[in-house]
């Protein structure tokens, strides 16, 4: 099990497992937000409360990022629609979490919407 937690530990997610790969999405709000997204299904994570963190939807709706209230750190992202079996952990919040073993995938989001390694 590991634990993925806000700067000031208001926001704390848990998952079954560390990541073995990560993906690196360039698109308008992840290029901001500089996160290294772990995808899991959603049965698997132990979100924070409710209350703990608020919620930015945009564009097409798809997908509603999650950060902190209290220290503004983006935490995670669930999809809206259930059409997507997974969502994904800010694995730049999980403390001793080894990032040279990690694989990181880029993903065109801005362009292409497809894995630049592929």
């Amino acid at each position: 099990m590991i634990t993925a937690a806000c700067h000031c530990g208001a926001a704390v997610l848990t998952a079954p497992a560390a990541p073995t790969e990560v993906t690196e999405c360039n698109c308008s709000i992840c290029r901001r937000l500089a996160a290294l997204w772990a995808y899991y299904p959603p049965a698997e994570i132990g979100l924070p409360a409710p209350s703990a963190t608020q919620v930015y939807v945009w564009g097409d709706r798809m997908l509603a990022f999650h950060r902190c209230k209290a220290c503004g750190v983006a935490t995670h992202w669930q999809s809206l629609n259930g059409a997507r079996d997974r969502m994904a952990i800010n694995a730049r919040l999980v403390d001793g979490l080894d990032g040279s073993t990690l694989r990181v995938r880029r993903f065109d989001g801005a362009e292409t919407w497809r894995y630049l390694d592929d």
